[in-house]
């Protein structure tokens, strides 16, 4: 992997992260809010799912 294809990629990691506050930033608040209420057994889980669907993904496309 070079570091334009870094670049790239993080690249389309801030246009994913930035439409949603971009577009409804009330309903981004109250997302996060919601978030905010989960135990760090929860975030966890979420988080390994994230993890595992992002590595399947490069795994598949690559």
């Amino acid at each position: 992997m070079n570091s334009s294809t870094f670049w790239l990629a993080i690249a389309l990691v801030l246009l994913v992260e930035g439409f949603m506050p971009f577009v409804s930033p009330a309903t981004w608040r109250q997302t996060f809010l919601q978030i905010l209420k989960f135990s760090d057994g929860q975030l966890r889980f979420f988080g390994l799912l994230s993890l595992l669907l992002g590595l399947t993904l490069i795994w598949w496309l690559a």
